[in-house]
């Protein structure tokens, strides 16, 4: 039988690479990890955590002119880009320090470099050729950016973390979280912000009032937001670029930023050396075990392009872990999976859309509520908050819980789990809400609004 220097080599320090590598280690399993960017991959980087930072930092102008309505007297605000983007990168520079202490401390061996396949069972890094009995791809995603003309001049979010200085006006292109999130974040730090979408209405596959609703919000606040049509082309001019419309707009912009998908980061990595297929999107086939049609060779995260979010990629990695070196096999239950966009309002949902639960119950309720946020009461704001639950007629189970407005996704991680034990609508009726909050209203809708 042949000896392997590893029993598990990951190509990756992402979330989940990482989560893998050190609970395998913990099992007993001799364990590597090869990382050729920066450890904590795209979540800790340019991904989840710089995202967040920024997206509070763009919520302090609203709260300035909020607190007036409590009797704040506010002085001239001045916002300074640069110290918060290097405040950010010191924080960065420490959570990287954070992964590679957890690293060591579990026995995982970190090798700074680019891995690539050579075989099946072989790495080769720096040089060296490693071997391991089972290899993990955990390389995560890369933003795509469509061809053409002047796509030289556009950046994705990736440089968006890093800016010199911040644009007077703004350009973002696409319809998904990332797109959404940061025309909220540019928005808020002062910045004339235009979000662009080739749809009739961003968020595809969410709950439709939760996008129509979400768009009411964010053009309220003086986001503009330019549906059905693209970027044609661009041209560069002295003062800025020019964005041509396939609705024959053009629109002047010092900056245009692409958040139009992410691809599963899979090229130049030596798969075609192996007996790995991947799906017409570029991502790793695997099974429910997360094994590709590679036997020895595993694949788990944005790499498999199944659900892109990082506490599902950590759960991935657990449960691979457990599986493979701790006699526990383990798979992950991808329904109920609850998200949060940090949009401005945030929004949150877990469940199932209004569409997806007739289509699967038939027969629902529909409760909803809009309301002003208490916070706001005192002041000109005229955001409202939004809530729905979606109710199997024939069970009573709440099947899809939907938010828009503050501190939603902390809101509906609560949910999530009421709705992951199969809380029926007459539990969240007895419960009796916490006054006064936002989060009660879950717990007193009565009235259906609809079937």
């Amino acid at each position: 039988m042949m000896k392997y220097q590893y029993d598990l080599f990951v190509i990756g320090a992402g979330s989940g690479g990482v989560r893998a590598a050190r609970m395998s280690a913990g099992f007993g399993a001799k364990v590597a990890i090869a990382e050729d960017r920066y450890l904590g991959g795209t979540c800790v980087n340019v991904g989840c955590v710089p995202k967040k930072l920024l997206v509070y930092a763009s919520h302090f102008g609203e709260e300035f002119e909020t607190a007036r309505g409590f009797g704040w007297k506010v002085g001239n605000i001045r916002f300074d880009w640069r110290h918060l983007i290097e405040n950010k990168n010191t924080e960065i520079k420490r959570l990287n320090g954070v992964y590679q202490k957890v690293l060591d401390s579990n026995g995982v061996t970190t090798i700074i470099g680019r891995a690539t396949l050579v075989d099946n069972n072989t790495v080769r890094i720096n040089g060296e050729d490693i071997t391991a009995e089972r290899i993990l791809i955990s390389t995560g995603g890369w933003p795509s950016v469509p061809d053409f003309p002047g796509k030289e001049h556009v950046i994705t979010s990736n440089e968006a973390f890093f800016l010199d200085t911040l644009p007077d006006r703004i350009i973002i292109v696409g319809g998904g979280y990332i797109a959404v999130e940061f025309a909220g974040i540019f928005h808020g730090m002062g910045v004339d912000t235009t979000l662009v979408y080739r749809g009739p209405l961003f968020l595809r596959g969410f709950d439709h009032d939760l996008r129509e609703i979400l768009s009411e919000e964010m053009r309220k606040k003086g986001i503009k937001l330019e549906f059905n049509t693209n970027i044609k082309g661009i041209d560069k001019n002295d003062d800025g670029y020019t964005a041509h419309l396939t609705n024959q707009q053009s629109l002047f912009t010092d900056l245009i930023m692409y958040a139009t998908g992410r691809r599963p980061n899979t090229s130049n990595i030596g798969l075609e050396k192996t007996d790995v297929k991947l799906n017409d999107d570029g991502a790793i086939v695997v099974n429910d075990k997360y094994q590709s049609t590679d036997p020895s060779i595993y694949a788990i995260g944005d790499v498999t392009d199944r659900i892109n979010l990082t506490p599902v990629a950590i759960a991935e990695g657990i449960a691979l872990a457990k599986s493979l070196f701790g006699n526990q096999p383990a798979k992950v239950d991808y329904s109920g999976i609850p998200t949060c966009i940090f949009s401005q309002p945030n929004l949150g949902t877990v469940g199932l859309t209004e569409e997806e639960a007739r289509e699967k119950y038939g027969e629902i309720e529909i409760y909803k509520t809009r309301f002003t946020p208490m916070k706001l009461s005192l002041t000109d704001s005229n955001e409202k908050t939004f809530m729905k639950l979606i109710v199997d007629r024939k069970s009573d189970r709440v099947v899809g819980a939907h938010m828009i407005g503050p501190d939603a996704g902390e809101i509906i991680q609560g949910i999530a789990i009421a709705i992951k034990a199969g809380a029926t609508k007459a539990i969240f009726d007895a419960t009796i809400g916490i006054h006064p909050t936002a989060a009660e209203e879950f717990v007193t809708m009565r009235e259906s609004v609809g079937e």
